[in-house]
């Protein structure tokens, strides 16, 4: 006798339900993220600025954050942020067909974050630098919501030696993640970003570290080799970059560097999946 796809699916909803009740559970029973970083000689002194935040009231955020997961409207909310005192439908046009973008032009009006104007839109919140702020909001929902963590963005410590922000923390039980969340273009990105990057995980011992780049644009032909040679600037012999699958790489199986290609949620799943398994496996 065999189930129907119905029951099938019946029984993974609740499957995925009673996971995500007992990660609940389990979040409760264990300390808190700030408890985790104070054990580690950190504490907070600023977290998630909302100055260039671009995000909508709180009944419409979670239509707002399914929308986030699509590349095309991240890369339109660029276009947008770069013209946001007035743009026409053309303007923001550069990565999607026009019925599509007319389509998240209309849907930012109606959750209220755009005004129609003659000659064409304008954004409600001005002025907003850049996307970034937005982007490690969004990536740590990602923690909170696809993995039951407790995360926090834009974070600040008071260090004596390695300073900057970290863009996204969050628990996983017991373990520390660090994020590093990069909107610009790997064109944009030099050495000097990766050192204050590893600078970072190595002063914060997290047991996982991520780079992670919002682009579809292969890793393998300037960041990669960016790693490699910092990593081997700061010994030798150095440890490899090895690719685990497609733009998804990784370092002694506990720094790993990634971009949007496929799904921001999938490639996260992916390193955190394969560090569970190397480190239930052992050395």
């Amino acid at each position: 006798m065999t189930l129907s796809e119905d029951m099938l699916h019946e029984e993974a909803a609740f499957l995925r339900e009673e996971v995500g009740r007992l990660r609940r559970r389990l979040s409760l029973l264990t300390p808190g993220l700030e408890v985790f970083l104070k054990r580690r000689g950190f504490t907070i002194y600023k977290r998630e600025p909302t100055e260039d935040l671009l995000i909508p009231d709180q009944q419409f955020l979670d239509e707002y954050y399914e929308m986030l997961h699509k590349y095309s409207f991240r890369l339109f909310l660029r276009d947008v942020i770069k013209h946001q005192d007035l743009f026409t439908l053309e303007q923001v046009t550069r990565y999607a067909a026009p019925r599509v973008t007319r389509g998240y032009l209309d849907k930012l009006c109606a959750i209220n974050m755009l005004n129609r104007r003659a000659g064409g839109y304008s954004l409600k919140k001005r002025p907003i630098k850049s996307f970034g702020v937005t982007l490690e909001w969004y990536v740590a929902e990602v923690f909170k919501r696809e993995f039951g963590s407790e995360a926090v963005w834009g974070v600040k410590f008071k260090r004596p030696k390695v300073g900057g922000d970290y863009d996204v923390l969050a628990r996983f039980e017991t373990m520390l993640l660090y994020c590093e969340v990069k909107s610009s273009p790997p064109k944009q990105i030099y050495d000097s970003e990766l050192a204050a990057f590893l600078d970072r995980v190595e002063d914060l011992g997290p047991e996982i570290a991520v780079f992670f780049m919002d682009t579809e644009l292969r890793m393998k032909d300037k960041i990669v080799p960016l790693f490699e040679a910092e990593l081997a600037r700061r010994r030798d012999p150095s440890p490899p970059v090895t690719r685990m699958v497609r733009e998804v790489f990784h370092i002694n199986n506990r720094i790993f560097i990634m971009n949007a290609k496929e799904s921001i949620v999938q490639n996260i799943e992916r390193a955190v999946g394969w560090y569970f398994r190397k480190a239930a496996s052992g050395p």
